[in-house]
């Protein structure tokens, strides 16, 4: 990362935080870098599409998978503000997943995936910058 990144940097974060989506996000990414800190050991940001049971957790696997390739494309030519913008698609299904998937799930392959999930999240949503600095 250069220095010279940090005022492109800095614009996406502002027009990501001027989106509707961006406090539930920001504050949800909060929520997930708790999760991942909790969690006993490094969680790798890897999911196993066999392990996918919930319909949300599905949707969300399947919502990453869906911008991952436009999110990586805008990175990778330095156009934060649309990876950034890519993430905003990402709101719904991750209030789903929240609202009705248990991370902590007894069987522990269930539970190493859906953290492995999370952590996928988390990468994405932390590429640009720290996103649960915009929580409040």
């Amino acid at each position: 990362q250069q220095l010279g990144d940090v005022p492109k940097r800095l614009a996406a974060v502002r027009a990501f935080a001027a989106l509707p989506e961006a406090p539930a996000l920001a504050a949800a990414n909060k929520r997930v870098g708790n999760i991942l800190k909790k969690a006993e050991g490094d969680v790798e940001a890897k999911v196993d599409a066999a392990l996918l049971q919930e319909p949300a957790e599905k949707a969300l696997a399947n919502a990453i998978e869906s911008i991952a390739e436009q999110a990586d494309n805008a990175w990778a030519s330095g156009n934060y503000t649309a990876n950034l913008q890519a993430l905003a698609t990402l709101k719904a299904p991750v209030d789903e997943f929240f609202n009705t998937v248990m991370v902590n799930a007894d069987d522990p392959a269930l539970k190493a995936n859906r953290l492995g999930l999370l952590a996928t999240l988390h990468a994405a949503m932390n590429r640009v910058a720290d996103l649960s600095k915009l929580a409040t």
